[in-house]
């Protein structure tokens, strides 16, 4: 496999989708209007979904280098595809005819042989056509301009594209994850900031290690984070370009400042802030500096959540006595309880889509990960275990990312489960990992 060289600064997606949005549509594989409503397409909303079986064939290469180059980007779509639990990328092995033109339309009785639905024939030098088999139709094709040293994040893209060509949902692989590195003993952990590709690839750390960080979270940019730091002695929070390395403190504060989130433009953060035994939720305009208290009350209010459109935020308080959710609107004003299960519900989280809010439950020594709607209705446990913690949503609603902590020796690590509870899958690190927070869709 060729490994690619990790660029500081992202591919500007917008850029090259425009240089490639000569869509395929020319041609022996032409896609008129009439053939874009070809019948393969797969109902997400469903309750029980069955993965589409889809055959990726080795991406074409133009050189004696690009096979293996072929293969790993063939290889990234297929793994990307599988984790989202709604494809089923079927074994080369069982592939009956080899692709060697993208532009020649295959045998597809040589698919259907085999049960494939869909088919993807790309070439290397960034150019892909996905067929609905049974309907001997194409899908989709487009073709890229860019580098050999972009292969990866073109990978993520014809992801993002077959899977919203086929759900009708953005997809989410072309995106980031920025959480806390921890390595080192338990009782002295090691706590940088780190940055990874989704699927864990392409890892790098954004601080040294010499100051505890928690709780990063993304602009809406995707290139900016903010976090919260104990570097002066009490806890601040801080913002970070990632590609720069540039941060400043949002603002220096008496009492610790914690759980800061961006509101859905970027333009504003909120966060709690503690004086004396309680806390309560500030939001600061980051253009004016202007800050607006939104709670005073005697009691612990914290890790508030923006709703989508920016109208409400939900957030976590004990002043029923125990940490529940709460919703209200984004400037302040009564607040309305929505959770009312047993146990206590703490670290909030709106969906990207404004359908639910994801949260962390404990009750009877156990930690669930679950959703409901804004209006508490509709409650569900998506995962459970001794200890899971910090929901973070991919941008299109379907996924949520969260760690779990066994406890012992050992350390907590990264999963992601989707909205059906269903497919539950780990994700590598170099180390141990928590505190995880999903980028929007790169630009």
């Amino acid at each position: 496999m060729i490994e690619p060289r990790f660029t500081a600064s992202p591919l500007n997606r917008r850029r090259l989708l425009l240089l490639g949005a000569a869509s395929l549509a020319g041609g022996v594989a032409g896609i008129s209007p009439r053939q874009a409503a070809a019948v393969l397409r797969l109902d997400v909303t469903q309750g029980n979904v069955q993965p589409v079986p889809i055959a990726i064939p080795d991406f074409i290469g133009a050189q004696l280098q690009e096979p293996a180059l072929g293969r790993s980007v063939s290889e990234i779509i297929a793994s990307n595809l599988q984790r989202s639990g709604l494809f089923a990328p079927i074994d080369q092995a069982a592939y009956i005819e080899k692709i060697s033109n993208i532009d020649a339309q295959p045998r597809f009785p040589d698919w259907r042989q085999i049960n494939a639905q869909a088919l993807v024939a790309g070439r290397v030098a960034a150019a892909f056509r996905l067929w609905d088999v049974f309907a001997g139709q194409p899908l989709d094709g487009k073709q890229f301009t860019t580098t050999a040293d972009n292969w990866r994040r073109i990978a993520h893209i014809i992801s993002d594209a077959i899977y919203e060509r086929i759900t009708g949902d953005k997809g989410y692989f072309d995106t980031r994850i920025v959480f806390v590195d921890e390595s080192g003993p338990k009782e002295r952990r090691i706590k940088r900031l780190a940055l990874m590709d989704q699927d864990g690839a392409n890892v790098r750390y954004l601080t040294r290690g010499d100051d505890l960080v928690l709780t990063p979270r993304f602009s809406s940019a995707a290139d900016t984070i903010t976090y919260m730091s104990y570097t002066q002695g009490d806890p601040k929070v801080y913002l970070m370009n990632i590609e720069t390395g540039q941060r400043e403190m949002v603002s220096n504060f008496p009492g610790m400042s914690f759980s800061p989130r961006f509101s859905p433009d970027g333009q504003r953060v909120i966060f709690s802030l503690q004086r004396g035994g309680s806390s309560n939720l500030f939001e600061m305009d980051l253009r004016s500096k202007a800050t607006t208290r939104l709670t005073d009350t005697p009691v612990i209010d914290t890790a508030p959540s923006y709703s989508p459109d920016g109208s409400r935020i939900c957030f976590e308080s004990d002043r029923g006595g125990q940490q529940q959710i709460y919703v209200m609107a984004a400037g302040g004003g009564q607040a309305q309880r929505i959770s009312f299960g047993d146990g206590a519900y703490s670290t909030p989280v709106w969906s990207p889509r404004g359908d639910y809010i994801a949260f962390t439950k404990q009750a009877q020594g156990r930690f669930a990960i679950g959703i409901m709607r804004p209006d508490g209705s509709g409650e569900r446990i998506l995962t459970e275990g001794y200890h899971n913690e910090g929901p973070t949503w991919s941008p299109n609603g379907r996924v949520i990312m969260f760690f779990r902590d066994p406890g012992g020796n050992s350390g907590p690590m990264l999963y992601t489960v989707d909205v059906t509870g269903r497919n539950e899958l780990p994700l590598k690190t170099p180390s141990y990992a928590s505190d995880p927070a999903w980028s929007p869709l790169l630009r």
